[in-house]
């Protein structure tokens, strides 16, 4: 079964840092570009940062840019999105999915993805971010 894997997450104070990691189970990573969107209450899901099969090639949306990174290591078949400078907008619940097709990657880098697009995704992780 193709899954992907979430961990990290969690509740920290405006300013501090979070981890996330998405991790691949059944099947290689090394053929995906994998998409971190977020959803935060109310609000539609919005893709925050993206990165190609080889690492050559990311993208981060105008928030985030400068304050998240996104990186991968297909030996260990995980994608991480570390999350700095914390700030209370950046709460919501934050997803990972990925998509083989040429025009979702292409997509994905264009930071136009549009998640009907993808069908595999993890659970999903909760960013709560307050003082």
């Amino acid at each position: 079964q193709l899954q992907l894997v979430q961990s990290g997450g969690g509740s920290v104070q405006p300013g501090g840092s979070l981890t996330l990691s998405c991790a691949t189970s059944g099947f290689s990573l090394d053929a995906y570009f994998i998409v971190w969107f977020r959803q935060a209450p109310g609000k539609e899901r919005e893709e925050v940062s993206c990165i190609s099969d080889d690492a050559s090639a990311t993208y981060y949306s105008d928030p985030v840019k400068g304050r998240f990174t996104i990186s991968r290591d297909n030996a260990k078949t995980t994608v991480y999105l570390r999350m700095d400078h914390l700030k209370p907008d950046d709460a919501g619940d934050y997803y990972c999915a990925a998509d083989g097709r040429p025009f979702v990657q292409y997509m994905c880098l264009a930071g136009t993805a549009n998640e009907a697009d993808y069908g595999l995704w993890g659970q999903g992780t909760q960013v709560t971010v307050s003082s």
